[in-house]
Order: C-alpha cells, then sequence, then structure tokens
C-alpha cells in the first residue's frame, strides 16, 4: 500500500494535474473525465473530502467496499486506508484534499476533528437529495474558484470559510439521514437494547466480560462512531451511556430480588472487579450497591 505524504503525489497517481497549492487541492471531474481500468490503495496524511456518482467501480475505505449507484459525499482523514477501483463517474464530481499542514492557525484546525463523520465506514457515506446537492455544488464551486484565483493574503482564509460551511452542511445532512433510516429500518435504540438483553442472557452462561460499544455496532453492521451518533439522534445519549443504563437497571433488579451478593452482580453483569461496578452504579445512582440494597430492604 502506497502512503501519501504530498497531495501532488496522489493527484499524480490519480493522473490529474498538479495542485495549484501544495497542501490543498479541488478536483472537478465529470462523466468520461475520470475512467480506467485501475485499482489504488493508499493511505495519506490528508483529509479527503469527496462526491460522486459512479458509473461502475467501487470506492472502499476502513473495512468496508461499496459500490456508489446515488449521488454521496464521503469524508476520510490521514492515515485511513482508501481504494479506488476501475472508478468511472456517472456524472459530475468532486475531491478535495487538505493536508494536515494547512490547518493549523485555521478555525478547521479543532473543528474538523469533531466531526464524527471522518470515522465512518463507506456504507455509511451521506446521500443528498436534489436540493443538498445544489448547496454543496455551490460551497464547492465557490471554493474552487477561489483555490484558482490568484492567490493572495485573503485567499486561505475564503476557502477555509467556505470549506467550515461544507462541514456544517454535512452535519445537517446526516441528521437528516439518521431520521430516514430509522422510518426506513425500525428504531435502532430498540436493536440496541435487545442486542443488550441478548448478551446479558449469554453472560448467564458464559464470561464473555461488558457489552462494547464496537460490539454492539459489529452486530448491528455500522461502525462504532455512526452507531454513537445514530442513538445520540434517537436518545440524546451515547451508545456507551445507553450500556451504562442498561447495567444499572439490570444491575438494580438483581439487587433488590437479594439473592446475590455485591460481587456475584457485578461479575454476572461483566465487570472484572466490584470497585469498578460500585463506583459506575454510584455515579449514575446517587448511592453504593449497598446502601441501595439497604435501602430497598428498609
Amino acid at each position: 500500500m502506497i502512503h501519501f505524504k504530498k497531495i501532488s503525489d496522489l493527484h499524480e497517481a490519480l493522473d490529474i494535474k498538479p495542485p495549484q497549492h501544495p497542501l490543498f487541492s479541488a478536483v472537478y471531474g465529470e462523466r468520461d473525465s475520470c475512467s480506467g481500468n485501475s485499482i489504488l490503495e493508499f493511505s495519506s496524511e490528508f483529509y479527503i473530502i469527496g462526491f460522486k456518482k459512479l458509473k461502475s467501480g467501487s470506492m472502499q475505505y476502513g473495512k468496508t467496499k461499496y459500490d456508489h449507484d446515488r449521488g454521496s459525499m464521503s469524508f476520510t482523514k490521514p492515515q485511513q486506508k482508501v481504494v479506488f477501483k476501475n472508478v468511472e463517474l456517472e456524472e459530475k464530481g468532486f475531491l478535495i484534499m487538505i493536508h494536515e499542514d494547512f490547518l493549523p492557525g485555521t478555525v478547521l484546525y479543532n473543528e474538523i476533528r469533531k466531526y464524527s463523520y471522518f470515522d465512518y465506514e463507506v456504507t455509511e457515506a451521506l446521500h443528498l437529495s436534489p436540493a443538498e446537492e445544489d448547496i454543496i455544488w455551490n460551497l464547492y464551486f465557490n471554493i474552487e474558484k477561489e483555490y484558482n484565483n490568484n492567490t493572495d493574503e485573503l485567499s486561505k482564509a475564503i476557502i477555509v470559510s467556505h470549506l467550515d460551511s461544507m462541514l456544517k452542511y454535512s452535519q445537517r445532512f446526516y441528521k437528516r439521514q439518521f431520521i430516514n433510516r430509522t422510518e426506513l429500518t425500525g428504531s435502532t435504540v430498540t436493536k440496541f437494547n435487545a442486542l443488550l438483553a441478548a448478551n446479558f442472557e449469554e453472560r448467564k452462561t458464559k464470561n464473555i466480560g461488558l457489552p462494547t460499544v464496537s460490539l454492539m455496532a459489529e452486530k448491528l453492521n455500522i461502525s462504532s462512531r455512526y452507531l454513537t451518533d445514530l442513538l445520540k439522534q434517537e436518545t440524546g445519549k451515547t451508545a456507551l451511556e445507553l450500556i451504562h443504563l442498561f447495567l444499572i437497571g439490570e444491575a438494580k433488579n438483581l439487587l433488590t430480588e437479594g439473592e446475590l451478593n455485591i460481587t456475584e452482580i457485578s461479575h454476572l453483569l461483566g465487570f472484572e472487579n466490584t470497585t469498578y461496578f460500585s463506583r459506575l452504579f454510584k455515579k449514575e445512582v446517587g448511592s453504593t450497591p449497598n446502601e441501595f440494597r439497604a435501602n430497598i430492604l428498609n
């Protein structure tokens, strides 16, 4: 696998003209302008924002392959594995490449790390409505115009401003997609809680440890970050917070039944030590497990 330190090297590998700026580029393509029988597998030191409708071929990043038959945006971060395979565009598309060294001193230096969709898998790409496409394309062409103009002291600030807007709109559109996804596939939180319940039943006969966000995401066939954002949209709580609430709920039930001691309850729930269990319980409930049980008995 190739690792690109310079944007110009990736341009050369993709057989496109050299970038106007060593740390930033905006590349526009149309039907038949991006085609070929080639495979490029790489990682890089820059963020890549892409929009495309593929006629044929595929993109891959993270662990997943996806054939883009709809207009969609994808977001990859530095050091992430990316594969382009025999890509042909159905319509127009773009790639924006932002080197890590382009960001210091700008508003995006910290902001870009907050957008969790850079950690989504390719199957969780952002699918745009026609109205949303118009917004993104307007922002892209504003970026491209500034990128291709003669550079002055305001060029970078203007580009960063448009990029900031594009990322904020993408966040908004993802929230819309979460809502639409829920309507199509049912409540994620319902499935999530069902998996937690099944995991708890399995722990009664197997020593499988605490349920984790990554384990739940794997069973739901989505990435951990996408799961957390989806649940946050549905419930206002993260995946980890919901796991903790489920465990505390089961703990309360077991403490009320009174058949098991604190250590046995802790072990049944999947905790490796009772101290951690007691600390989490007190944080969530406001009292220790022993204090909770004593209040129940009284």
